[in-house]
């Protein structure tokens, strides 16, 4: 059998909860716009239907889905070049996860850590959803049979079980019809950490709101956050090795570094000696430079909520459209009596 060559397509996507944060920002948001830069074909998704594995008040999800499309926007997805849509307006999202529900197998399911951390010690009570949401972004991702994938490091595991229900969907009926989709992982700040506590990484369900930088923050709390941030009495080193031992400043380092667009290295030989007196108030300035202009472009959009859902409307006719035939070609695979016209 000859090998498909696929088309080259980019998806990823993240949940309307809470506030967008730098971790957000930096780890995904911003490569978003970077891989649309490059010309390659990119879907962005919203994931409202992943957000209700877990209670949502509904008046809530319709903000943060608005609110989370407002962020894409403001920090320079332009919705003419990529493809932005919210999940829910694309059937076939749920209609191909029942389909890899009966491919993936339990065991592979038990494995996943996320859901092993999210349900916690009341795993009896955790959502049916919940535990199979892994199966739900393999369908995400497989249903434009995208090739690649931005993931944060805690995403990796889920997409490493997308290639395997990839696999074994193509082996089970004899095709090479789904691609073993690739992670993007990389970036000096693809895992950005709190700003109280370097071991922990950077979350919007933190209580503690001086651990983050949220993009709807104002350029005094966006200066304020980073001046309170955690560091230790040290200088900065010669070199990124000497922050071995150092998760808070090399945090901070980082975050500089994916700011400005240069590497950990260039920053520390900038900053070399000098102690977080001085290197605070330039990574503040940098940040309310390049944060700040967000903030005040998403207020502007969260004015015309209506101009959102029109967007994403927009998105979401786009998104099946790419997405109807491989919807109905699985059917085929599987055996379904289907008629296209429906």
């Amino acid at each position: 059998m000859t090998a498909t060559t696929f088309k080259p397509r980019v998806f990823s996507g993240i949940q309307p909860t809470n506030h967008l944060q730098l971790g957000n920002y930096l780890g995904a948001v911003k490569r978003f716009v970077e891989m649309q830069n490059t010309g390659v074909e990119t879907v962005y998704c919203i994931v409202d239907l992943h957000a209700i594995t877990t209670w949502q008040d509904p008046a809530d999800l319709r903000h943060a889905t608005r609110e989370l499309a407002a962020g894409y926007i403001a920090s320079g997805l332009d919705p003419k070049r990529s493809i932005l849509f919210n999940q829910s307006q694309v059937p076939g999202h749920a209609q191909l996860a029942w389909i890899f529900n009966c491919v993936a197998r339990v065991g592979w399911m038990n494995r996943m850590t996320q859901f092993k951390d999210k349900a916690g010690k009341n795993a009896e009570n955790a959502s049916l959803g919940l535990y199979a949401y892994p199966s739900l972004m393999a369908a995400d991702i497989l249903l434009y049979k995208a090739t690649q994938v931005p993931v944060g490091e805690d995403q990796k595991q889920h997409l490493e079980l997308t290639r395997d229900i990839a696999a074994k969907f193509n082996h089970d009926f004899k095709v090479d019809f789904f691609p073993i989709t690739e992670p993007v992982i990389e970036g000096a700040a693809t895992r950005v950490m709190s700003l109280r506590d370097g071991s922990k990484k950077m979350s919007k369900s933190d209580p503690s709101d001086a651990s983050r930088i949220n993009l709807t923050d104002d350029a005094n709390a966006i200066a304020q956050k980073f001046r309170k941030a955690r560091t230790d009495a040290e200088p900065l080193p010669d070199t990124v090795d000497g922050l071995k031992d150092r998760p808070e400043a090399r945090n901070l380092v980082n975050i500089y570094a994916a700011l400005a667009e240069i590497s950990p290295d260039a920053v520390v030989s900038q900053f070399a000696g000098q102690g977080f007196g001085a290197f605070k108030p330039a990574l503040a300035d940098l940040a309310v430079a390049k944060l700040a202009p967000i903030a005040d472009e998403m207020s502007r959009l969260m004015a015309d909520p209506a101009e959102i859902d029109r967007i994403l409307g927009g998105g979401a006719e786009r998104a099946n459209a790419i997405a109807q035939p491989i919807l109905d070609d699985v059917y085929d695979i599987v055996g379904m009596i289907r008629s296209r016209q429906i």
